[in-house]
């Protein structure tokens, strides 16, 4: 089995506005800037690569090893039946700051 893992750039939750248009008569109080977001959510996302399958998971903390290794076991606890099959997984990995082979944080958690 083979599956690509890879964080993305973080997202800023909040009332802002895009730019876009609304068809109420009143349009939605938003504001114009994203300072002061009432959250800001790291995405991490798992493809399957064989049978085209994506899960994505959200957190608040920051992108660390922890955090990727967590969103791994959780990903593992809900699908683990559907790969019984499967003797090995194979996961590619981007080599970012969280994942480097140097980091023994991410080593240790995945060992």
């Amino acid at each position: 089995m083979r599956i690509s893992i890879d964080t993305k750039a973080k997202v800023r939750v909040g009332e802002f506005s895009r730019g876009g248009y609304d068809r109420t008569r009143e349009p939605l109080n938003a504001l114009d800037h994203d300072y002061n977001p009432t959250a800001v959510l790291i995405p991490f996302g798992i493809l399957d690569i064989a049978n085209d399958r994506l899960w994505i998971y959200f957190g608040k903390s920051k992108e660390t090893s922890d955090f990727i290794v967590d969103c791994l076991y959780m990903w593992w606890n809900e699908n683990s039946e559907e790969y019984r099959e499967y003797d090995e997984i194979m996961i590619e990995l981007d080599g970012g700051s969280a994942t480097r082979s140097n980091r023994s944080q991410f080593i240790k958690r995945m060992v």
